[in-house]
């Protein structure tokens, strides 16, 4: 039976909405780069709320998980390209998710109707010195798997047989390499997708997936020999934690999903004030 937006509740473990220990932010610093001596990257935390599942990749060579993330290509900004490098290493479509997430940049110069308490903005950013003379920028930010309607028509589901969420934490099979698909069809060109609208509230976004919906996976998208060594599935956000412990990226999807637990509370509160 499909749940209403009033009363849906995402299924989730305990331990998904225990709070985490956030680590401390690092001093200000006074810094200066010359753009030949900066990098500019984007990473993304993609979940598919209405299982608790988060997306995360697998490195199969070199045997570790992470969340997909990259370089920002020129002229591009840095919210989209999140988006663009989620899909690209991890195969799976996505669009920022508005949250209400804490922080210091100021509202629009507009009417305050039109203001919101959700924002797309990143969650953590990372100062990663990138050798000698290069300092690297890498903003986290979050997003969510696309609705049925968005997805391509040439984008099949996954098959029912690897659609069920495994709580096996050993790595995946070894992935093809870079020879293997060297042979692979050119796909079209990443198109952006539409952004989250403003109107629209999550629970709402939920129940326009059918019981049982699954986001599709599309294979082929790395655009290098590297990103063809990448795997990537949707792992329960508890297990995601726990495979990412020791490192930022842990802290990025407990804040992430803190986010979107909390946008599930405020709407039903409102929902639930509004008779």
């Amino acid at each position: 039976m499909q749940l209403s937006p009033k009363t849906y509740k995402p299924s989730r473990s305990s331990r998904d909405t225990a709070p985490a220990p956030s680590p401390s932010s690092s001093r200000p610093v006074l810094a200066n780069y010359a753009s030949h001596h900066l990098t500019i990257g984007c990473g993304v935390a993609i979940f598919h709320v209405a299982s608790a599942r988060v997306v995360l990749c697998f490195h199969s060579r070199d045997r570790y998980w992470f969340l997909p993330k990259g370089r920002r290509d020129a002229n591009e900004e840095s919210g989209p390209a999140a988006e663009r490098e989620g899909y690209e290493e991890s195969g799976y479509r996505n669009r920022l998710l508005p949250l209400p997430i804490r922080h210091r940049q100021p509202r629009a110069h507009a009417p305050a109707a039109a203001h919101s308490p959700f924002s797309t903005e990143p969650v953590w950013t990372q100062l990663i010195p990138q050798s000698a003379t290069t300092q690297y920028i890498l903003f986290w930010y979050i997003a969510e798997t696309l609705p049925p309607n968005l997805q391509p028509p040439t984008t099949g589901n996954i098959p029912a047989s690897s659609t069920t969420p495994s709580t096996d934490t050993s790595p995946p099979p070894q992935s093809p390499t870079a020879s293997s698909t060297a042979s692979t069809p050119q796909k079209p060109p990443y198109t952006p997708p539409s952004t989250y609208p403003p109107t629209l509230s999550l629970r709402t976004r939920i129940a326009q997936e059918p019981p049982g919906y699954e986001p599709p996976k599309e294979e082929g998208t790395g655009v290098d020999a590297e990103e063809a060594l990448y795997l990537s599935s949707l792992v329960p956000v508890a297990e995601a934690r726990e495979k990412l412990r020791g490192s930022i990226m842990a802290d990025v999807v407990a804040k992430g999903w803190e986010a979107v637990l909390a946008r599930l509370g405020m709407e039903e509160a409102e929902a639930e004030a509004g008779g």
